[in-house]
């Protein structure tokens, strides 16, 4: 059998760096009129209270504004930001966000976030005074919450100038995006985006009077898909692009194969920190917050459908089946398959099980796995969503027909209607449930961020053509470095390697301690 060659990898030296760190139908039906009509008489009754009672605390203006994930639906008004003329108290301009009068409050969501992200935060106190970053112009196109706005801080405070845009119509805390802007950096981002806003946030930290980048951070690769197609000479002048999502990846290898790229770049998603650590652990813990805000449902004995078993998928399935769900999975891949086997899971192909299940989660990196004719077919309450990154998962734009009526019931919740009553419950509109509905582990959240810091920091540093217009893995060292960055949350203690046993396994005694085709 032919040994697969492995990937290309980054040069990187620990030592040298020394950084050690739809409005509702017009008639109701009339189980949904008595319904209706029974919630008006609670509210009512509910009315006649006081407005304060003996001994009740009055909740702090604070937390409620603060509160990050929900409470930043973008619904704050009317107007769009692009309408606006704001400006922070300091006279900087340079932003466009929902309310910039929000910075108190995502001010306390970043320092919040920052008390979990230790890794990101060593490496912005070691590093804050060798500037590696000085000269840097970042274009960064990422989700917008506290958590990504620790690494932008950091790279800010690393030298790096930095015009920030959201990768995803629904991911964004607005008071987060204020904050940022209201400390000088430049953020176009606010929840609840069109398409057309969307696209023109992100050619505002591309092209701007004032501004060419000389590096792309990316999660998605829309930045770099829209420089292909509008700002080619910017494409060819930067020194990087460093990529963090599975489809970006896929999108580079593409442009790679082709001859097309033309600069190098960082693949983040198959580093070891990203893939075990942020990819499994952060859906585990966010799927069921995400579908208990959107939907209120409870998981026991629930019949759910995982659409593919890879780290997104097994993270969910983790998570549903110790709430006591019956989870079954659909793969394409027989190693996964065999994985999800080994755990317990029944592997089924989608349209065997359609017409049972109470909730259908697409995991797969894949455009169109859940199909019209699918939905035609799933039981009255059906909930859909989807927890891999890009928002083709679920094949949305077949269900905005004639014949079927889109019911909004609170923010990112519709119900799809059937021309028989039949109604399906869909969660932010196929886009990934987990950022619009909830928060992310920061601690999780920080184990990538400083891995794509790390990444910026050497492609910028790197001599000119040492690397080549191609795809790069950071190196082992690095993985375990930004690994030994968070075990002090733990208070983790490593065995050291005596001289012995490191010349019996043919190790260094500081490692690396894997050779690059170990598989975690």
């Amino acid at each position: 059998m032919a040994t697969a060659k492995p990937k290309k990898q980054a040069h990187f030296n620990v030592e040298e760096q020394k950084y050690e760190r739809e409005d509702t139908s017009e008639k109701l039906q009339e189980e949904d009129l008595l319904e209706f009509k029974t919630k008006q008489r609670r509210r009512s009754s509910v009315a006649k209270l006081p407005k304060a009672l003996p001994g009740m605390r009055k909740a702090s203006t604070g937390s409620a504004d603060s509160y990050s994930p929900c409470s930043s639906s973008g619904e704050e008004d009317d107007v769009s930001p692009r309408e606006k003329k704001q400006q922070s108290p300091n006279g900087f301009a340079d932003f466009c966000v929902r309310n910039i009068g929000q910075a108190a409050a995502g001010r306390k969501e970043i320092v919040l976030a920052e008390q979990e992200m230790y890794g990101v935060m060593a490496l912005r106190k070691r590093s804050a005074k060798e500037k590696p970053l000085q000269g840097a112009h970042i274009a960064c196109c990422t989700h917008v919450t506290a958590q990504t706005a620790v690494l932008i801080e950091t790279l800010t405070a690393l030298g790096a100038k930095v015009r920030w845009s959201n990768c995803n119509i629904y991911s964004t805390q607005n008071e987060v995006a204020a904050a940022v802007a209201a400390a000088g950096t430049s953020v176009f981002a606010w929840k609840g985006q069109t398409e057309q806003d969307f696209w023109w946030c992100i050619e505002k930290c591309l092209a701007d009077d004032s501004w060419q980048p000389n590096m792309v951070l990316d999660d998605g690769g829309d930045a770099t898909d829209l420089l292909l197609r509008k700002h080619m000479a910017i494409f060819n002048k930067l020194k990087g692009i460093v990529e963090e999502s599975v489809i970006g990846v896929h999108r580079l290898y593409q442009l790679a194969k082709s001859g097309k790229l033309t600069i190098p770049a960082m693949n983040i998603t198959d580093s070891v920190t990203k893939s075990k650590f942020d990819t499994i652990y952060n859906c585990r813990e966010t799927v069921l917050d995400a579908l208990k805000r959107a939907t209120d449902i409870i998981f026991g004995g629930m019949k759910v459908v995982v659409c593919g078993y890879g780290e997104v998928g097994r993270g969910c399935c983790q998570s549903l089946k110790a709430m006591g769900a019956v989870v079954v999975v659909t793969e394409i891949d027989p190693i996964c398959a065999l994985q999800a086997c080994m755990e317990g899971f029944e592997v089924v192909q989608l349209n065997e099980v359609i017409q049972k299940v109470d909730m259908v989660i697409t995991c797969t990196g894949n455009k169109k796995v859940l199909l019209r004719e699918h939905m035609d077919q799933m039981k009255c309450g059906c909930i859909v969503c989807n927890m891999g990154h890009p928002h083709m998962e679920i094949d949305v734009s077949s269900l905005k027909s004639p014949d079927l009526i889109w019911q909004n019931i609170r923010p990112q919740v519709d119900h799809v209607v059937w021309p028989n009553g039949k109604r399906i419950v869909l969660l932010a509109e196929g886009r990934p449930a987990n950022l619009g509905h909830c928060s992310t582990p920061s601690f999780v959240v920080s184990v990538t961020v400083t891995t794509q810091a790390l990444a910026l920091i050497e492609l910028f540093n790197a001599p000119d053509g040492f690397y080549k217009n191609d795809i790069y893995l950071l190196p082992k060292k690095i993985d375990e470095y930004v690994a030994s960055l968070h075990l002090s949350k733990f208070d983790a203690h490593l065995t050291p390697l005596s001289e012995e046993q490191a010349k019996y396994l043919g190790l260094s005694t500081t490692g690396p301690f894997k050779t690059d085709f170990y598989r975690y």
